[in-house]
């Protein structure tokens, strides 16, 4: 969903109930005016290194846009612990920001609520039409059959990162592919005293980035067809303990990142400390902690065999970021013209290079930026072997529950309690007890 955030946890797990009383009041029924033509509000998500960063990258296109239309648009960048929980609360109560951006993998979820614009193809024509976006950043836009819910803004994708010097040092000629050579390069990068995969082991978000795509690769679904939840099927629970067993078990995730949740595993990565991370568009982040491009290269992330691709050999979930309108907005004419600015050709190639993110807007994919060797991997795997996270209404609470979960197994696994198949069971089985009934 981001570039650098931080897990979204908390008040995620009332998301089910305030969608259902939004569905009845709120903005959903209130509807938008132009009540405020010359002013929007937009809240902006933590997409670089820090909040003033994104001040200092936003502001910029912000007054442009104020000098082409005379709308004066008031940013406030929103951290993402904070930022589901701001959202919920102003789906409920009406009260929030003209535009917004929303994590895209939370787009089923806050469909539900009644409370953003749906994006039909008459509202899509005043953007320059639904076509301009590539399909993989659309499947991540609502409920599939659905007018989405918001429009891609930035596109990201999961690479394994690596050290060049680490892997030289250890004997390590190329990447690992699979997870079997991931571990067997470990040791040989642990005999030279170094970490060998980063993690973020209390960040709910990321993992459930990761056991989805194990689950992907396991054949799994966290959902049955008909959206109810799933998580204790085997498929499932395999691809939980593979995860969670490269700390347990494997040894190649070192037990200190049980803890970590605030991209730390990013900044070892960066000093040299550990060999291989995987991440999200990690270029402007490791950049800014001072590490250059040719320290690391970038990868695929590994599959349980063969080569990255649809189906089981899918790499990452599609990471990104969705821009949405809310009903009630004072401006809508305004919100609209800003949403066209902000998905814009030129707009894209400015943010998405500044964020180092790839654009879900097909043309802007041309510039040079996005076509070198590092953002290739990332648009490859985009465009062949990355899937989307479940478009259902639940989807908040499941990477909450879920997440919570992975985060127990991996505070296990430090603390050297047994992770089995049985212990994983059970911690999934509880999180599937969290979710709304149908």
């Amino acid at each position: 969903m981001r570039s650098i955030r931080a897990a979204a946890v908390g008040a995620v797990t009332m998301s089910l109930a305030l969608a259902a009383s939004a569905c009845g009041g709120g903005s959903s029924t209130n509807g938008g005016s132009d009540d405020s033509p010359k002013t929007l509000t937009y809240w902006a998500s933590n997409q670089g290194a820090s909040i003033e960063v994104d001040k200092q990258v936003l502001q910029p296109e912000l007054d442009k846009f104020q000098k082409q239309t005379g709308i004066k648009v008031k940013l406030e960048v929103v951290p993402w612990s904070d930022l589901l929980n701001r959202i919920l609360t102003a789906t409920t109560s009406g009260q929030g920001p003209d535009v917004l951006n929303i994590g895209n993998t939370w787009s089923a979820s806050l469909q539900a609520t009644g409370a953003l614009v749906p994006w039909d193809a008459k509202n899509f024509d005043k953007i320059g039409g639904k076509s301009r976006f590539v399909d993989s950043a659309l499947g991540s836009t609502g409920v599939q059959g659905k007018d989405p819910a918001a429009v891609p803004l930035y596109s990201m994708a999961y690479a394994l990162y690596y050290n060049k010097q680490i892997f030289a040092d250890a004997g390590v000629s190329q990447p690992p592919a699979t997870w079997d050579e991931l571990v067997a390069d470990g040791k040989k990068i642990q005999q030279k005293g170094k970490q060998v995969l980063g993690a973020e082991g209390s960040n709910v978000s990321e993992n459930i980035h990761h056991v989805f795509v194990f689950g992907k690769q396991h054949g799994a679904d966290f959902f049955t067809p008909d959206g109810k939840a799933d998580f204790t099927n085997d498929g499932v629970v395999a691809a939980v303990k593979q995860y969670v067993d490269l700390m347990a078990k494997d040894k190649v995730i070192p037990v200190g990142n049980a803890e970590y949740a605030q991209n730390q595993s990013v900044s070892d990565f960066a000093k040299g400390k550990t060999a291989m991370l995987l991440w999200q568009s990690a270029a402007a982040n490791l950049k800014s902690q001072g590490m250059s491009e040719n320290q690391y290269g970038i990868a695929p992330v590994p599959v349980q065999s063969g080569a990255p691709g649809a189906g089981a050999q899918v790499d990452s979930m599609v990471a990104g970021i969705n821009l949405a309108v809310f009903k009630n907005t004072h401006n809508v004419d305004g919100a609209m013209k800003f949403v066209k600015f902000m998905t814009s050709d030129d707009e894209q190639k400015i943010l998405n290079k500044a964020y180092s993110s790839i654009p879900p807007v097909s043309a802007a994919q041309s510039d040079p930026a996005f076509t070198a060797p590092a953002n290739a991997v990332l648009k490859d795997t985009l465009a062949k072997s990355a899937a989307a996270l479940p478009q259902v209404a639940d989807e908040s609470q499941f990477e909450t529950t879920v997440g919570t979960a992975v985060k127990e197994l991996f505070a296990d696994a430090a603390a050297g309690r047994a992770v089995t198949t049985d212990s994983v069971k059970a911690k999934l089985q509880k999180a599937q007890q969290q979710m709304p009934t149908k």
